[in-house]
């Protein structure tokens, strides 16, 4: 058992943004429905949703501003987080040939505010007071960007053969365009709305603007400004006058060898994934990661 929480804590520390992406969402829906759940069954009804979700009721948002992001991170069953992660999981990868994992992040997180803003918006027109979790339209922007980037990417998929990445994309769009009237329009508003601005984001990127950086800049930020910074004693310098003998001066930085060993095994983590290490370099990691 230890060692599959051992194996758990190497993906999160080296597995990158799509691994913690998914791994937060799985907590955060064991907190919402496993903890909470079993605390029904000793007459303590907490309906924590009701604390995350993101309601198209602007008084509530009033008291729960944090909800314009949480509500991505939170989902009402367990069909919906499984069809979520699979395609989180899926465009993720295919943003991650192109992009970098900080624009990933950033991507995700203010495509989720966008979609959530126009969510709240839409509801609140149509005089409808309604909750919406779910990372839909983050995931609907991943995949839309890198289809507007590179829309010919080839796909193989299963039983259905070699497809265009925009032939998956224009599929799952117009599904939600034939259900905008369906029980959970509000979703499919949240989808759409994500779609557009994965699309509005690669433009703007092709342009020179990274929308990205504005919440990587932000989270930076406050990761420095809770980070204690170590300080650095004064040391005083001797400097040495004496002429330096004539030797052949080598220009080759050798490496400390046991950095260099986390090198190579980070660098085959970026290239085939955190799975494809062997036992022993996962114990290497664990132990180095202490």
């Amino acid at each position: 058992m230890s060692s599959i929480l051992d194996d758990l804590k190497m993906q999160y520390k080296f597995g990158g943004i799509t691994q913690r992406l998914i791994y937060l969402n799985i907590a955060c829906f064991l907190v919402s429905y496993v903890i909470f759940g079993l605390l029904r069954y000793v007459n303590i009804n907490i309906d924590f949703l009701h604390y995350v979700s993101l309601s198209s009721n602007p008084m509530d948002l009033l008291w729960k501003p944090w909800s314009f992001i949480s509500y991505a991170f939170f989902h009402s069953g367990f069909f919906h987080i499984f069809f979520n992660l699979i395609i989180l999981n899926f465009s993720s990868q295919l943003f991650l040939t192109f992009f970098n994992q900080k624009q990933l992040l950033g991507l995700y997180i203010s495509s989720a505010i966008f979609s959530g803003v126009v969510f709240v918006f839409s509801f609140y027109l149509m005089n409808i007071i309604s909750p919406l979790v779910g990372a839909s339209g983050a995931i609907m922007a991943i995949l839309v960007a890198t289809t507007t980037y590179q829309p010919l990417m080839n796909l193989r998929l299963l039983i259905i053969g070699n497809v265009k990445l925009w032939h998956v994309t224009v599929v799952i769009l117009i599904i939600d365009l034939m259900q905008i009237q369906s029980e959970n329009s509000g979703g499919h508003i949240a989808h759409l709305a994500g779609a557009f601005f994965g699309f509005i984001f690669i433009k703007l990127l092709q342009n020179g603007t990274d929308l990205s950086k504005i919440v990587t800049n932000l989270l930076d930020f406050f990761v420095n400004l809770f980070t204690k910074k170590s300080s650095t004693p004064f040391k005083k310098v001797h400097k040495n006058y004496k002429k330096p003998a004539d030797k052949p001066v080598s220009k080759i930085v050798t490496k400390d060898k046991t950095q260099q060993q986390i090198d190579e095994i980070l660098d085959k983590i970026s290239r085939s994934g955190y799975d494809c290490l062997t036992k022993e370099e996962k114990e290497f990691l664990f132990k180095v990661g202490k």
